[in-house]
């Protein structure tokens, strides 16, 4: 008996495509949009994907839509065979990036936005108009998010544990002082000492922590500071900082951040460890073209530091 080797019967194929960009959008007339399809179309075509897959797939929530915790255990699997299927057609990587229409996720702390997602964005607009970015910041928790598929790529600090995922380091960051224009803490010698006594301190952290490796730093001399909370995102604390006499850190590359608010950034006195700064990615993405032309303009980004203070 002959084995067939052609889909299995009652299979479309292009379900996976139509798949791949509902799980994108979240949205049907998102991805009639970008299927060229009318809604009634792709609505239809929402329903054949939900009897294949006997999944709702994506679920009413209010006057949004969000898949299933099935649609988000295969996103990923789906979004590499799609992207596999691209590479197939195209194995010269000679891609026109001006033909592509894609949305790329980026995971990252809220500085990446602020101070580069401008660069990106003009580089999208000159060399792939059909491209669009979607930032996501960070969560207070950590979860597989490359290998599940909810972002495409990951820039910052990487601390991701998924032994397959591949980090490329691009530079060392070194962490700043802000305060406001004026402080006290500006005036004569900046010691340790002073830094941690002049007054209170304010931390950025995703999880809320009150302690780190500025903590460690002061404990090694025998000093101690006073942190009077917390917040979540780098430009978030900068606004507290203006209004108020507390210290908070930031770094290297948010300094025009913090120039733009009136802000002073200082040399830190303490041996503070260094932070490698990249971007990280799940190897289904290392045959896509359109995925490397990112990491291109993620790379060039990031190399493109302002000058020290």
């Amino acid at each position: 008996m002959t084995q067939s080797t052609g889909s299995p019967p009652g299979v479309d194929l292009n379900l996976l495509l139509a798949l791949d960009v509902l799980l994108e959008e979240q949205s049907v007339q998102g991805a009639a949009r970008r299927l060229h399809l009318s809604e009634p179309a792709m609505s239809r075509t929402l329903g054949r994907i939900r009897k294949a897959l006997g999944d709702p797939v994506l679920v009413r929530a209010g006057r949004r839509m969000v898949p299933t915790p099935h649609a988000l255990a295969v996103r990923a699997e789906v979004g590499a065979v799609v992207e596999r299927a691209r590479a197939l057609f195209a194995p010269d990587r000679d891609t026109d990036l001006r033909t592509v229409s894609r949305t790329f996720t980026i995971l990252g702390h809220d500085t990446i936005a602020a101070t580069h997602g401008a660069a990106l964005f003009a580089r999208a607009a000159r060399e792939a108009p059909g491209v669009r970015l979607r930032f996501l910041s960070e969560s207070h928790v950590d979860g597989p998010f490359l290998r599940q598929g909810t972002a495409d790529l990951e820039v910052g600090v990487i601390d991701t544990v998924d032994p397959e995922v591949h980090v490329e380091t691009v530079h060392e960051e070194r962490m700043l002082g802000v305060v406001r224009a004026g402080h006290p803490l500006l005036a004569g010698e900046l010691t340790a000492a002073r830094f941690a006594a002049e007054a209170g301190h304010l931390i950025v952290s995703r999880r809320g922590r009150q302690h780190g490796p500025v903590d460690d730093a002061l404990a090694a001399l025998g000093l101690e500071r006073r942190v009077v909370g917390t917040v979540g995102t780098y430009p978030a604390s900068l606004f507290v900082l203006r209004d108020t006499d507390l210290i908070g850190l930031i770094g290297h590359w948010g300094r025009p951040l913090a120039t733009t608010l009136g802000l002073v950034a200082f040399e830190v006195p303490l041996e503070l460890p260094a932070l490698k700064v990249g971007f990280a990615w799940h190897p289904r993405h290392d045959a896509d073209p359109a995925h490397a032309w990112l990491r291109d303009c993620v790379r060039e980004v990031l190399r493109s530091e302002p000058p020290g203070p």
